[in-house]
């Protein structure tokens, strides 16, 4: 899911509503600084499929450095 804000006087506005559920706690990247992982087509099919198959999200630097170690 991509969320889509802007800031004003320091606060962040969100562009449109989400579905989000109240109370759940977001990591915010400025558009233009996300690391870029490099992944092997192999990783990202691995990484889908983890995603397919979670019942609860993992921040994904965590999955990225579960799949560099072969976890």
């Amino acid at each position: 899911m991509t969320v889509h804000a802007r800031v004003k006087n320091g606060r962040l506005l969100v562009d449109e509503p989400t579905d989000l559920p109240d109370g759940r706690e977001l990591v915010l990247v400025p558009a233009g600084e996300q690391e870029a992982w490099d992944l092997t087509p192999e990783e990202v099919a691995e990484l889908k499929e983890r995603l397919a198959q979670a019942d609860d999200r993992v921040p994904a630097d965590e999955v990225h450095a579960r799949l560099r170690a072969g976890r």
